[in-house]
């Protein structure tokens, strides 16, 4: 796994607009590399605002996005098209602006789809999406990702591992549902650790002092278990993107 770098912009608008900015260069140079690029998508008000900012960039034109695979690292367990889902925020913000082939874009299932409100059997269906595309000469249990997009909660959690979990402990699979969240909804579908650690790249994002203490900890090399954003590593990198605020006290770990 990777170490860990910091990237500290002045405030959420830069880091948003500078986020967009990476990501794009990001999936060109994926781009040109293997033909296709992956990228797992995250809620809360910096991912969306970063679909914003590329939305609105003018070096957007530069991605083929046919040929762009989309995932969700986490998903709030609600009706299809309701406005909490991190699905329906990113088609808002980004996808529905974009010229995508829809066998590319791959959201977690709704409460009201075809498993129902059984969070378990949604992601043990997400789960063997991800088996299926990361086909069967892969070493892992999902595809390959170039970026994995993640927020940190005041408290550290990230996609929707919280602190002191079963979920957070999680070592076998890939997507788990989730219950009794500590925050609204209660009940969601999440990637674990362990796929998120098979990305090329994670990269953990967020704003505010009230986020300092836990991306610290964090960044000190805290239990995952206390501190779930403790264990979003990547492969080849991983990368926090923060503003001064979240920033204060944190230092990168040897």
């Amino acid at each position: 796994m990777s170490g860990d770098e910091m990237i500290v912009h002045p405030d959420g608008d830069v880091l948003a607009e500078a986020t967009a900015a990476r990501l794009l260069t990001r999936v060109v140079d994926a781009q040109a590399a293997r033909g296709v690029a992956s990228v797992v998508l995250t809620g809360g008000r910096t991912g969306i605002g970063v679909l914003e900012r590329v939305r609105d960039s003018a070096a957007r034109s530069a991605v083929d996005w046919s040929a762009v695979n989309l995932f969700w690292g986490d998903e709030r367990f609600l009706p299809d098209g309701d406005g909490e889902r991190n699905e329906t925020q990113a088609r808002r913000a980004l996808l529905d602006h974009l010229p995508l082939d829809p066998e590319r874009v791959h959201p977690m299932a709704p409460s009201d789809g075809r498993f129902g409100t059984d969070a378990e059997a949604a992601a043990g269906h997400y789960a063997e999406v991800l088996r299926t595309l990361a086909g069967a000469d892969s070493d892992t249990a999902v595809p390959h990702f170039d970026v994995f997009m993640l927020g940190v909660g005041e408290e550290g959690h990230t996609a929707s591992l919280f602190p002191d979990t079963p979920y957070v402990r999680e070592e076998e699979r890939t997507v788990v549902g989730v219950r009794d969240c500590p925050k609204p909804p209660p009940t969601r579908i999440s990637l674990t650790l362990p796929a998120i650690g098979a990305a090329s790249e994670v990269w953990l994002m967020t704003t505010g002092s009230g986020k300092a203490e836990a991306v610290s900890r964090a960044m000190a090399g805290a239990d995952p278990v206390d501190i779930p954003a403790a264990g979003a590593r990547g492969r080849d990198r991983t990368l926090w993107l923060l503003d001064r605020d979240a920033a204060k006290g944190a230092a990168v770990a040897d």
